[in-house]
C-alpha cells in the first residue's frame, strides 16, 4: 500500500475480521499489550501503540505527535479552511477550539438540561407504550441527534438526513473498496454543505439562541466566519455531539441485559451509581483509534521514529490495560478509577462533546430508572449479527421493559 494514501484500514492492522471478533477485541487486546504493545505494520506503514501510558503520552505530547496528517482511520474529506479544528494543533487550534467551546461549558449545559430531559422523557415515554421497543433505534439514535440539532438550530424534521451523513462521514475506513467508501464521503459532504448553507445564511440573517447563529456572529483573525467556514464547524460539531452518544448508550445497555444481569437493579435501588455506570462503559466497550504523525525523530517510545511517521493509538486496547486497570475484562461498575479511560481521548484534542455525551447518557439512565422497574432480554440475541458492516456498533438491541409500579415505590 502506498504510505501516501489517505486511508488507513484499521481492522487490516488488527485481523479483526468477523463480526465476532469486531465485537470481543478483548483477547487481541491482551496479546498486544503483552507480546507487541508497540507494532509497525508493513503493510499499510503505520505504528501501533496499546499501552495506556504510551498512548497517554502520544495524545498528550501534540508537538511531538502531531494531529496536522494526511492520512487518518476515518478520514472526511479534507477541507482547505483555517477553522479545520481536527487537522490542527495548539496555538491555533486552541484559538479555533475557543468559538465553540462556550457551547460546551458546564453552565451553558446546564441551561440546555431540562430540554435534554424533556427530548429523553419523550422518547422513554414512547417505548412504554411499544410492545418491542428496541434500545438502538428508540433511544440511543433518536436523543444524541434531537440534542445535537437542537444545539445546532436545524429544523427536527432533517435528523434522519442529518444522522445518516453522520454514519457516512464518520465511520471508520472498511477493508472492502475504500474508494467506493471515498465517494460516499464526498457525496455526504457536498450533500450536507448544501443541506446545511442556506440556514448558516438564514440565521446570519437572523440569529437565534442557536450555535450556527453564534458561529456566524463569531470572528476569528480578525474577520467573522465565512458562511462555509461556519458549516465546517457545524459538520465537526455534529460529530462530537452525535455517534459518541449513541455507542454509549448502546454498549451501556448491552452490559446491563446480556453480560452483567443485576447491575441494572443494583442502579434502580442506587442512583448514585448512575455516573460509574456510564464511565465503566466508557472504559469496558468503547473501542476507539486516533491517528497522530512523528513530527521529529524520536526513540521516545522505545523504538526508532521517523519524523513523518503514522502512529494509530488503540484507546481499547488502553482502556483494557490491566496496569492501569486491574481484572480490566470485568465490568464493574464499583471501579475507583474507571474515569481514567482515554475514551474521548487526551491533551489538546480532548473530545469537544465529551461533557454532552456525559450528561446525556446521564439523564437517560435517569429517566429509564424513574420509568422502569426491569430490562431484560427478549430472545437469543448474537450482537455479531447486528453491526454496522465493518464496525463495532449496534444496529438493533431488542429488549422487554417492566414498567416500574410507582404505588410501591
Amino acid at each position: 500500500m502506498n504510505s501516501e494514501q489517505s486511508s488507513i484500514v484499521i481492522h487490516e492492522i488488527s485481523k479483526l475480521q468477523t463480526p465476532e471478533q469486531l465485537w470481543n477485541p478483548y483477547d487481541w487486546y491482551h496479546d498486544m499489550l503483552v507480546n507487541n504493545p508497540i507494532y509497525y505494520d508493513e503493510k499499510q506503514n503505520v505504528w501501533n501503540v496499546f499501552r495506556y501510558d504510551d498512548v497517554n503520552m502520544v495524545l498528550s505530547d501534540f508537538k511531538l505527535f502531531s494531529s496536522i496528517r494526511k492520512r487518518s482511520v476515518s478520514p472526511i474529506p479534507p477541507v482547505i479552511t483555517r477553522v479545520d479544528i481536527n487537522s490542527t494543533d495548539p496555538p491555533i487550534q486552541r484559538d479555533i477550539r475557543k468559538l465553540v467551546s462556550s457551547a460546551f461549558t458546564p453552565r451553558s449545559l446546564k441551561e440546555w438540561e431540562p430540554r435534554i430531559r424533556n427530548i429523553a422523557k419523550e422518547l422513554i415515554n414512547k417505548m412504554k407504550q411499544m410492545n418491542k421497543p428496541d434500545i438502538v433505534s428508540d433511544l440511543a439514535v433518536p436523543l444524541p441527534v434531537t440534542v445535537i440539532s437542537d444545539l445546532l438550530g436545524t429544523p427536527r424534521q432533517d435528523l434522519h438526513h442529518i444522522k445518516n451523513w453522520s454514519d457516512i462521514l464518520f465511520f471508520p475506513n472498511s477493508e472492502v473498496n475504500v474508494t467506493d467508501q471515498a465517494k460516499r464521503k464526498y457525496r455526504a459532504m457536498s450533500e450536507f454543505n448544501e443541506y446545511l448553507l442556506p440556514i448558516v445564511k438564514g440565521k446570519r440573517q437572523n440569529p437565534e439562541k442557536d450555535i450556527i447563529s453564534d458561529l456566524t456572529l463569531a470572528a476569528y483573525e480578525g474577520t467573522q466566519l465565512t458562511d462555509e467556514e461556519v458549516v465546517i464547524f457545524s459538520l465537526g460539531l455534529l460529530a462530537a455531539g452525535n455517534e459518541t452518544t449513541t455507542n454509549l448508550l448502546a454498549n451501556m445497555f448491552y452490559t446491563f441485559v446480556y453480560e452483567q444481569k443485576g447491575i441494572y437493579q443494583e442502579i434502580l435501588s442506587n442512583r448514585s451509581l448512575i455516573s460509574n455506570a456510564i464511565e465503566e462503559t466508557l472504559r469496558y466497550r468503547f473501542p476507539i483509534t486516533l491517528d497522530r504523525v512523528v513530527t521529529l525523530d524520536s526513540h521516545v517510545l522505545g523504538v526508532p521514529m521517523k519524523k513523518g511517521d503514522v502512529i494509530v493509538v488503540w484507546l481499547g486496547a488502553a482502556n483494557n490495560d490491566a496496569q492501569q486497570f486491574p481484572e480490566p475484562n470485568k465490568f464493574d461498575i464499583h471501579r475507583e478509577n474507571s474515569n481514567k479511560h482515554l475514551s474521548f481521548g487526551k491533551g489538546p484534542h480532548f473530545c469537544l462533546g465529551a461533557p454532552l455525551a456525559r450528561l446525556e447518557a446521564q439523564i437517560a439512565l435517569e429517566c429509564f430508572v424513574e420509568t422502569f422497574a426491569d430490562i431484560v432480554e427478549t430472545e437469543a440475541f448474537n450482537p455479531a449479527l447486528h453491526l454496522h458492516k465493518g464496525t463495532q456498533n449496534l444496529l438493533t438491541l431488542p429488549v422487554e421493559l417492566k414498567i416500574l409500579d410507582r404505588s410501591i415505590i
